[in-house]
């Protein structure tokens, strides 16, 4: 499985890193003067977003030249330099493919527009409806219908993200071996590890009819069986040939069943899969744009289900909080005050000692939070000024609107990374493309000197790279009705050996009765948040808030 179990990844959002010539965006170049940084986080692989050629509409996920780097973040040269630089240590380089659609500033999209056949037939283009409305009631996932007018045509184009992305048809082959040849160039390039984005949305049908629902509407283009057609393709196209090659795919709203045949080394898809289930826990009625607290139960459940599940079907996970996509996981599941370190900590134990490939996004290792922004004109991102509107239309006053953008904007985790307590956090010299808050107490520079975090993700770093029933192990979850804690076992198929996990989820203590199998038997601690004194399990297992426990049995 390629020690797919013994990897850590870390996620460096380019634009946010470190800005290297002073205009207020991160760079290439900032990226390669950190990498002394780089190689005290002990990582396997680099994630890096989109540095690709892009009008940024959706910050380089609508990428107009697959084939360039955008002179806002450097150049080829740069790129090679990083490749290099960062294989000197050990680190490679995942790249994000965003494969599902490209920027209507593409050169695809634009043939197409001037009356190219070829290209024409790279697009899902259909005439409006005999009554003239669009081709099908489908939504954006941007908000607003999912079909933009083609040019001055009678025809209209699919974009389900915004209407600058437009979906490229993946039924035309010729389609598939265009963006096979993108994957490719990269590979020349030294590249063995790619992030494909929204790829189980590229099974849309042929015949693109209405929906009746919204759920039911999902099920039209998600998870389709095309889709797992079309990864086999591109295994064997691409990636399939590098050995070493690591790939995870972003599944949006997907299901067990279908990770598992994305993940499973024996079906030449996927390494591993994103899934979204646990992030959507403090949605309320399924809904992102609310404020309401975390349901831990519904979080334990996800987990034990997605944890077992995919376990017992040789599928194999993504671990992560964190993302350019999500609210930070600290302010969400966590405590940013009196418990912040401890809270970070609990967090970070208690996805990475599950089953699975841990992520590690910039400025989580450090205890980074959201930002204290005071108004709609501190956020950039067109999906947080979107949902905005559209809380006012609902009848939302300003106030209620913007708290609730606050708690769930995508910006909340792309602000710049704090390097030190500065004006602009260390990262730019001049006003960043986005404001940091709270580098006064959270930097790299205090953290490194005075933190705690930083070393502790170290240390869970080194036992998934040591620990056998980490890397290895299978999984299974207990005290799964505990209103607390979550606590699951660690397991090898033919040994006793068990590493046992307890994390509390809260800032008050907490004690729950043991398993019998588990009542008293002594253990060996192999991390704790706090000073642990005792060497043996009682009866009953106490947690002071927010504390880890992670010890080995025999």
């Amino acid at each position: 499985m390629n020690n797919l179990g013994q990897k850590v990844i870390y996620q460096i959002y380019p634009k946010s890193f470190y800005d290297s010539n002073g205009d207020g965006v991160g760079d290439i170049p900032g990226i390669i003067q950190k990498l002394d940084y780089i190689k005290k986080l002990n990582v396997d692989m680099i994630w890096f977003n989109p540095f690709f050629v892009s009008p940024q509409n959706d910050n380089g996920y609508d990428i107009a030249d697959y084939y360039k780097i955008d002179p806002r973040f450097g150049t080829m040269a740069d790129f090679e330099e990083l490749v290099k630089k960062l294989k000197e240590i050990n680190v490679g380089v995942m790249l994000d493919m965003v494969l599902n659609h490209c920027s209507t500033e593409n050169i695809w999209f634009k043939k197409a527009l001037a009356g190219d056949e070829k290209y024409r037939k790279f697009f899902y283009l259909r005439k409006a409806k005999p009554d003239g409305s669009l081709p099908n009631n489908w939504q954006s996932k941007f908000g607003g219908p999912a079909w933009a007018k083609f040019g001055d045509t009678d025809y209209y184009y699919l974009h389900l993200y915004d209407p600058t992305q437009a979906d490229l048809d993946w039924h035309n082959p010729e389609v598939r071996k265009e963006l096979f040849k993108v994957i490719n160039f990269w590979r020349s390039k030294g590249v063995h590890g790619f992030r494909f984005d929204v790829i189980n949305v590229t099974g849309k049908a042929e015949k693109l009819i209405d929906s009746t629902d919204p759920v039911e509407e999902k099920s039209l283009y998600t998870d389709t069986p095309v889709v797992h057609k079309y990864l086999k393709e591109m295994n064997a196209a691409t990636f399939g040939q590098d050995p070493d090659s690591v790939t995870v795919g972003e599944m949006s709203s997907t299901t067990i069943p279908n990770s598992i045949e994305y993940s499973k080394p024996s079906e030449h898809e996927l390494s591993m899969v994103f899934t979204f289930h646990h992030l959507k826990v403090d949605y309320k009625d399924g809904q992102k744009w609310t404020k309401t607290p975390f349901d831990f139960m519904k979080l334990k459940k996800l987990f034990t289900e997605w944890q077992e599940k995919m376990d017992q079907g040789g599928g194999w996970n993504a671990l992560f909080w964190n993302n350019h996509d999500q609210p930070w996981a600290l302010n969400r599941f966590g405590d940013t005050g009196k418990y912040r370190e401890k809270s970070a900590e609990m967090l970070a134990t208690a996805t990475h000692l599950m089953r699975g490939t841990p992520y590690i996004y910039m400025g989580e290792e450090i205890g980074m939070m959201d930002p204290h922004y005071s108004s709609m004109k501190n956020y950039v991102d067109v999906e947080a000024k979107n949902a905005y509107q559209e809380l006012l239309q609902e009848g939302k006053s300003q106030e209620e609107a913007f708290e609730i953008v606050k708690t769930k904007a995508r910006d909340n985790s792309r602000v710049p990374m704090h390097w030190n307590d500065e004006k602009y956090a260390g990262f730019s010299q001049v006003k960043p493309w986005l404001m940091p808050t709270d580098q006064d107490k959270i930097n790299v520079e205090n953290e490194l000197t005075h933190g705690e975090i930083f070393d502790y993700y170290q240390k869970l770093i080194k036992l998934r790279k040591s620990e056998k029933l980490i890397s290895d192990g299978h999984i299974k979850m207990f005290l799964k009705d505990d209103p607390q804690i979550f606590a699951y076992a660690r397991y090898l198929d033919d040994s006793d050996h068990k590493l046992l996990v307890f994390t509390n989820f809260y800032g008050e203590g907490c004690c729950a009765e043991l398993p019998k199998e588990y009542q008293n038997k002594k253990y060996k601690v192999l991390i704790s948040n706090y000073d642990e004194q005792s060497d043996k399990l009682d009866a009953l297992i106490s947690l002071k808030p927010y504390e880890v426990l992670a010890v080995v049995i025999d």
